[in-house]
């Protein structure tokens, strides 16, 4: 297989498409009653919640390779606008919860931009798992349909199976063609006054602010009643380089274990990294309270450390992944094709949402199925910075209004940074957020420092899972990472989580979900 000798800024960039008044119940009763709850669920379809004759057409009864009950799940493409010429649809994957019926469903979105949610569903907080090197799916303890009615989408068009030309320049867009497409939605399966939270990773920390907005902005709680929004490794800040580069060296220097560059090497990197005023840069603004309002800055070629560090790290890990960086060698096989720097196919291998049959049960389209599509989703101008511009999307990026507005709104908002993520790395997010202003004040006045504890009895999902290798397995983890809230927004740093994760660390990630749907009070 070829690795490539150098790897550019522009190839980073392309990488990328990958109040204290809550009123919530007593956590360990609210566990106690799920669990008591689910055991008395019906299974069978007579008793399906959402299924009418409307919504009948969309049932997925069954998946190739998934050898066992679905439950009660839905899928297809449902049209932007209610048109006759209409040629734009969104494709989405519904699954109630399989705990206590709830009046309020979640989002997810993959970012890209242009990833399909199909991987959140397949390989990170769906019913089942099918994650790279393992030879067939198997039922996810830790997924989201234990708390809430999932919703996966793929959007914005062009898309996984989305279907569509698209014609979008701005997120604005883009949220307005999401907001009418969940209209329909919530149309078609008799949604209405549900509670509704958003939430996505990745290019996502764009999208997920932005339809947030678009929500609380049609004042009607009737469809759009918005309470809350999570963001994983997200591109919220101004440009790549706050969020890639500037951390860069610290990131390397803590996990040196991983990257094993020499004293020479290490010396060499931080001379760059203080040549280029990237320390300079965290002395005066990564500080609490915040200092100041940052300036808006993209490096030159000189200043990529970026690349430098890929450059020093392939020939000694050719499987190194800045999506990862604790991965090596071999890669994983990964049914979705995912795109690595050694992608590969291997012999008599499918793609499993390209496969005719796959397509069949989720009634999709018979189209050519991509993670990540290779044409672009917005169509606007290029700067050449590697930021949002360069893939065409020419909104403001979203600490500077959309977000703040809606952490105001709902002050149910939790971001969050895995610290073994290089794409979107944790002090990049935290930079983002001491340059944002929200609730009438800039920044986190405190340096997040609480720690995360994952003890047990934590979760109470496995009695869904008696049959599960996983069952009766669930005991301590320990400690995980960092918590900080303030005026409506919690910070959660995740300890050993590359970017996507909810695959990395779902049990983290399902008490991040908890949190943002008012079910416990803290991480």
């Amino acid at each position: 297989m070829h690795i490539p000798s150098v790897i550019s800024i522009a190839s980073i960039a392309a990488a990328l498409v990958v109040d204290t008044s809550w009123a919530m119940p007593h956590s360990s009763r609210y566990h106690e009653e799920t669990a008591a709850n689910r055991a008395s669920q019906p299974s069978h379809t007579n008793d399906f919640r959402f299924l009418t004759n409307k919504t009948s057409k969309y049932r997925v009864e069954s998946m190739p390779e998934v050898n066992f009950d679905l439950g009660e799940m839905y899928s297809g493409l449902i049209p932007v606008e209610n048109t006759k010429n209409e040629t734009r649809e969104l494709f989405f994957v519904f699954q109630p919860t399989i705990g206590a019926p709830v009046d309020e469903i979640t989002i997810f979105l993959n970012g890209g931009p242009g990833c399909s949610s199909l991987q959140a569903f397949l390989q990170e907080n769906g019913r089942f798992l099918w994650t790279p090197g393992t030879f067939a799916p198997v039922e996810n303890p830790y997924s989201w349909v234990n708390l809430t009615n999932m919703l996966w989408v793929d959007q914005p068009i062009g898309t996984g199976y989305s279907v569509g030309t698209p014609t979008a320049v701005s997120q604005e867009e883009t949220a307005q063609d999401f907001v009418k497409f969940f209209k329909n939605f919530e149309v078609l399966f008799g949604i209405r006054k549900f509670k509704i939270y958003v939430a996505g990773e990745s290019y996502a920390g764009r999208y997920v602010p932005y339809i947030s907005s678009a929500f609380i902005e049609q004042h009607d709680t009737e469809y759009f009643d918005l309470q809350g929004a999570l963001l994983y490794d997200p591109t919220i800040g101004p440009s790549i380089t706050t969020q890639l580069m500037v951390p860069t060296y610290g990131t390397v220097k803590a996990n040196n274990n991983l990257f094993s560059f020499s004293q020479t090497q290490l010396a060499e990197l931080e001379e760059l990294h203080e040549s280029c005023g990237f320390e300079a840069f965290i002395d005066k603004y990564l500080t609490f309270p915040a200092s100041g309002v940052q300036p808006v800055s993209n490096v030159g070629q000189e200043c990529d450390v970026a690349t430098w560090v890929l450059n020093r790290t392939l020939p000694n890990n050719p499987c190194f992944s800045m999506y990862d960086i604790s991965s090596t060698c071999p890669i994983l096989w990964d049914v979705l094709g995912a795109p690595t720097v050694l992608s590969y196919v291997p012999q008599g291998a499918e793609i499993y949402f390209d496969r005719p049959d796959v397509q069949k049960a989720l009634h999709a389209p018979n189209v050519s199925w991509l993670e990540c599509t290779a044409s672009k989703v917005y169509v606007g101008g290029v700067d050449g910075t590697g930021g949002p511009e360069a893939k065409g999307d020419l909104s403001l990026d979203p600490i500077q209004h959309v977000l703040p507005q809606v952490i105001e709104h709902t002050n149910r908002v939790l971001v969050s940074n895995g610290d073994y993520d290089m794409i979107v790395q944790t002090n990049g997010t935290l930079l983002s957020i001491q340059n944002m202003t929200w609730n009438g004040k800039l920044g986190f006045d405190e340096r997040p420092s609480k720690p995360i504890y994952i003890h047990t009895p934590d979760l109470m999902y496995h009695d869904v899972f008696e049959e599960s290798a996983y069952a009766g397995k669930d005991g301590p983890q320990g400690e995980m990472g960092v918590q900080h809230y303030e005026r409506g927004l919690m910070w959660a740093e995740t300890y050993q989580a590359g970017h996507m994760q909810p695959q990395y660390q779902p049990r983290s990630s399902l008490r991040h979900l908890e949190w943002v749907l008012g079910r416990i009070d803290e991480l």
